[in-house]
């Protein structure tokens, strides 16, 4: 992942609900896969590894948060396993095969997940942070985001 895709991600979880930090972690995931995949082709096996390695921190980050009350969570929890597995594989057989199987097995869920953040209204996990706001600066028409706190009006220095 690079400082961009880092930068990107930190800002839309300090803004995020429940619900869209699931979806976060799906993109992340799947950034590491296309990130990996990049690495494999390259014949960078170090690159290949630390991100698929960091793929496998995030599914074990979904498979710790379910909640075993509901009974999706079991159903969830396998499929959870299974691209685990294979993530672990594509590490020891420097294979794509794969990481494509577990693409298409997270792409189907995170389908579902983005239809479950649009309904979800509730307010953002994190409580104190700067509120976002997007607006084009004087640079040569590219968006650059901008961090404005109507509620902290009165930071910087006085003269």
């Amino acid at each position: 992942m690079n400082n961009e895709d880092l930068k990107a991600f930190t800002t839309r979880v300090t803004q995020a609900n429940g619900s869209e930090l699931v979806v976060i972690v799906y993109e992340i995931i799947m950034n590491d896969i296309e990130s990996a995949k990049e690495a494999l082709v390259a014949q960078d096996y170090t690159k290949f590894t630390r991100d698929v390695n960091h793929a496998v921190k995030f599914v074990n980050e979904l498979i710790n948060t379910l909640d075993f009350q509901y009974a999706i969570s079991y159903d969830l929890m396998q499929l959870y396993l299974y691209c685990n597995k294979r993530l672990l594989q594509a590490t020891l057989k420097n294979e794509v095969e794969p990481l494509e199987d577990t693409k298409k097995v997270l792409e189907h869920l995170l389908e579902g997940f983005v239809g479950v953040a649009k309904q979800d209204q509730s307010a953002p996990v994190m409580s104190n942070t700067q509120q976002v706001y997007a607006g084009l600066t004087y640079g040569k028409g590219s968006l650059n985001e901008m961090y404005v706190d109507p509620n902290q009006m009165s930071r910087g220095f006085r003269a």
